[in-house]
């Protein structure tokens, strides 16, 4: 759902300027051009480092496949993006590319290569907690 993608990376976004120390990155589904046009509508990336991957290759590589129906389309979601967009002004926008369908997934990387926190949706409506992501790269 593109309001809780839009949340999401704005929750990123938000994190990565209180703490330029660590590199904070976005893979995106949709065009070069249609990613462009999507965060030049919400203001920007920040210091996000963007990668594209229209083919989801990488989405593949790192676990993250296509939703089930219930996953995008169950009640609770769908509320949950009904609230987003009452209380926050994010509703769901027409997207020039990309699918509804990706399953999001949130990892923590140390310099080293250990994924040290992972955060794969299991419904459309969640949200990653950067907080505790930033987090699990401090702790031992």
């Amino acid at each position: 759902m593109v309001a809780v993608a839009e949340k999401t990376f704005r929750n990123l976004r938000d994190i990565s300027s209180k703490d330029p120390s660590k590199n904070f990155v976005a893979v995106s589904h949709s065009s070069d051009p249609a990613t462009k046009d999507w965060l030049d509508s919400i203001g920007g990336k920040g210091n996000v480092r963007i990668i594209v991957d229209d083919k989801r290759e990488l989405y593949g590589k790192w676990g993250l496949g296509v939703s089930s129906t219930w996953h995008v389309l169950n009640p609770w979601s769908l509320y949950a993006v009904y609230t987003l967009g009452k209380k926050e002004g994010i509703w769901n926008k027409p997207t020039e590319g990309g699918t509804r369908w990706q399953t999001s997934g949130s990892f923590s990387v140390s310099e080293d290569g250990t994924i040290k926190w992972v955060a794969i949706a299991d419904a459309a409506d969640k949200l990653p907690n950067f907080e505790e992501a930033a987090k699990a790269l401090t702790s031992a």
